[in-house]
């Protein structure tokens, strides 16, 4: 059955739920780690409990099921009657994958899938109170529990077919025994046919009415009451009494009295029912005292012996005696609660910020134009107007990014489990730190960021950090370190992986890229160690010897540095050998407006992205040569392709500065390697809206889309990294 994502309610579960979740996952590495923690024990225990709650809110089943032993786990630990192992983390973290696609799948509309009974049975083992069985020993109870479980599920289901198969021989034969029936309800009233099956097995089936018709006459009143389940079916005080009088003789059978435990008499069932109360009915116990008085102390059965094992209902209950008024209690002084603080935050759907940005976006390019406009303005109060209008823009500007933004925590959370699980794989002992966790990021880039890091930390475990004995032979500590942090740098944030593990060799990279058959040898050789740190990054190279599930296919530093590429950012790598490495990424806070350098070209304008560009300078021909057909440029003492860009963005014939050996440089970083583009002149900084290219450019690859300038012209914003391979294959 489909699940009906429009419910306001199970979208508020599905967010908080997903909140805990995620903090769950972090929580459960800590405690591994800390298992003394008594805060952090109770906090994973209602994280537990708090998702179990919404769950059970929305019948969700399944998902109760398995945090409700999850919760029965900690609550055993945090009264120290367990302590936390090894095995115990591994079956509770199983047991949070197993919720967290429960919750994958409520998210996706369908129904959850429950976790297994061999998980289930795991948990609970380690709920009980006890000492820290082995995981060996812990795997063959919750074998052993699965077995007698389904054993016992085949064992009711024969002996119900068998009841049912006699239940027809019965019918065939004309038979008047009548089965008893079972009664799955939860209701605390027994029912007629149940009360008349008590009787049979006190006085003998069929002995408890008395052999004259007219005696039967109230007996045949109780078994015309049909048996639906409301209160108007129960049995009066009356019909009970009159039940008694056939068994014991007018008068002579027990009363309510000996229920009481009073000396006082009570009053009669008749007064009861005469005063229409509600409480006319006689309790459990007092039915037992009944019973009691009948057949002698814990001798007379119980109304389980007639609904064959189900819980026991209570009986017609009769009045309890009014208990004496208590004293007069002095009244205390009551304090007013105080008001409650009022909300402190809301939650707003993304879509709506998103529609916020876009129009501050086009605010920005109202802003643009009014700019451009004043500087041929004479000063006076319009000129002074479009100064402030420039400093509110710019506020709101600041305030809506805001909004979007979210702490990069949000994707170092999940970090700690992917290390602890990875390392556990690969033999390695590995500790995790992460540091700024509290740096604010664009909502889409956080998502965007999330697979690169991942594979980026992967990769420093898996590649970086050696086996604990090797460490222990290079004198360093067994237990290696990965270091993750987050850092604001302006209007840019500078995330880097480190971890102290083996480094890389440039000697050792400059061998398998020519091996690969990725370089040959005489260009490998050329290469400067920065530069061969750098081939991590091509397609298809890899240091491993061996194809595992985790590296060697020579696939992912690639992806990695598309994708930051595609962010606007940039991948930095620096390298020591035996003392390790360090990966730093460097991306905009924003991608909702981009800070870009406008450049002419003849007659057009054309936009570069700011975090590419790394300085500009005239061009001076002296300085320029060809090596090996490449038209190159000497940038501190260092070698730079040169390309102009005339040739590539202008039609044959069109007039442009550049081509006459004239125009400037702007030296722009691809990947790790710079190259020089030559312009005819650089217009300056400006803030721009990208907007995108309409359904016939979408093949121009070269093009990250358009914007519109603040003299109200249209440019095309270049994307360098794709406008290099496309035209230089570079």
């Amino acid at each position: 059955m489909a699940i009906d994502l429009d419910d306001e309610i199970l979208q508020d579960f599905l967010v908080e739920a997903g909140e805990i979740l995620e903090l769950l996952s972090e929580q459960l590495v800590e405690l591994e780690a800390a298992p003394q923690d008594a805060d952090l024990l109770n906090a994973v225990f209602r994280g537990f409990h708090t998702v179990k709650g919404g769950a059970g809110f929305l019948a969700l089943d399944s998902m109760v099921d398995c945090c409700h032993v999850c919760e029965d786990v900690f609550n055993v630990l945090r009264n120290g009657e367990r302590a936390v192992s090894s095995g115990l983390m591994d079956c509770v973290l199983q047991g949070l994958d197993s919720v967290q696609i429960m919750f994958t799948e409520i998210q996706e509309g369908t129904d959850p899938t429950p976790a297994t009974p061999e998980l289930l049975a795991k948990l609970k083992v380690y709920s009980v109170a006890g000492d820290n069985e082995p995981d060996d020993a812990v795997e063959s109870v919750a074998e052993e529990t699965v077995e007698q479980t389904a054993a016992v599920e085949t064992e009711t289901h024969d002996e119900t077919d068998d009841e049912f198969d006699a239940l027809l021989n019965a019918m065939d034969e004309g038979s008047n025994t009548e089965p008893t029936p079972v009664v799955n309800s939860t209701s605390d009233d027994i029912s007629d046919d149940e009360f008349e099956s008590l009787l049979d097995d006190l006085h003998g089936k069929g002995k408890h009415s008395g052999g004259k018709p007219e005696e039967a006459e109230p007996a045949k009143e109780v078994n015309a009451v049909t048996a639906s389940g409301s209160p108007d079916d129960l049995m009066t005080d009356d019909e009970f009494d009159s039940i008694l009088d056939q068994m014991h003789g007018k008068g002579k059978g027990p009363t309510a009295e000996a229920t009481t435990g009073s000396n006082k008499p009570v009053e009669s069932n008749k007064g009861v029912k005469d005063t229409g109360s509600g409480d006319e009915m006689i309790t459990d116990d007092e039915f037992d005292a009944i019973l009691d008085q009948m057949h002698g102390k814990g001798k007379g059965p119980t109304a389980s012996d007639s609904a064959a094992g189900a819980a026991r209902p209570a009986a017609p209950q009769a009045a309890a005696p009014k208990a004496p008024a208590a004293a007069p209690v002095p009244k205390k002084e009551v304090k007013t609660p105080a008001k409650p603080a009022a909300e402190a935050s809301v939650r707003v759907d993304t879509e709506r910020l998103d529609e916020m940005m876009n129009l501050v976006g086009e605010l920005v390019l109202v802003r643009n134009r009014l700019q451009t406009l004043r500087a041929s303005m004479p000063e006076g109060k319009l000129t002074h107007a479009i100064t402030n209008l420039d400093m509110v823009t710019a506020d709101l500007q600041t305030s809506v990014m805001k909004t979007r933004m979210q702490p990069i925590k949000k994707v170092f959370g999940r970090f700690p489990r992917v290390v602890r699980d990875l390392s556990r794989s690969i033999k390695k002992e590995i500790k995790l730190e992460m540091m700024g966790e509290d740096t604010d990021l664009d909502k889409n880039l956080v998502e965007a960021l999330a697979d690169p890091l991942v594979h980026l930390v992967r990769n420093a475990v898996d590649h970086g950090v050696e086996l604990p004995e090797e460490r222990v032979k290079k004198g360093k500590p067994r237990e290696g370190t990965v270091s993750l942090s987050a850092t604001q740098e302006g209007d840019h944030i500078l995330l880097a992986i480190e971890d102290d593990g083996a480094g890389m060799d440039p000697e050792v990279l400059r061998v398998k890229v020519v091996e690969k058959g990725l370089m040959d040898e005489e260009a490998a050789a050329r290469m400067d160690d920065k530069e061969c740190f750098n081939l991590i990054f091509m397609a298809g190279f890899s240091t491993k010897e061996e194809i595992s599930d985790i590296s060697g296919r020579g696939v992912g530093m690639d992806v990695v540095k598309t994708r930051i590429t595609q962010l606007n950012g940039t991948l930095d790598i620096d390298s020591e050998l035996g003392k390790g490495t360090t990966l730093s990424i460097k991306v905009p806070l924003t991608l909702a407006i981009l800070p870009t350098l406008m450049i002419a070209m003849g007659e057009y304008t054309f936009a570069l992205s700011l975090a590419n560009v790394n300085e500009i300078f005239e061009l001076e021909t002296r300085k320029t040569n060809v090596v090996d057909g490449q038209l190159m440029v000497m940038v501190r003492e260092k070698a730079v392709p040169l390309f102009y860009l005339s040739e590539w963005l202008l039609k044959p014939g069109e007039e442009c500065l550049s081509g006459d050996g004239k125009g400037q440089v702007i030296i722009v970083s691809v990947g790790n390697r710079l190259v020089g583009l030559v312009t005819d002149s650089v217009i300056g900084q400006e803030e721009v809206v990208i907007k995108p290219l309409g359904a016939m450019l979408q093949n121009l690859a070269e093009f990250a889309g358009s914007t519109i300038t603040g003299d109200g012209g249209i440019a095309l914003i270049i994307d360098v990294p794709s406008l290099l391979k496309a035209r230089a294959n570079y």
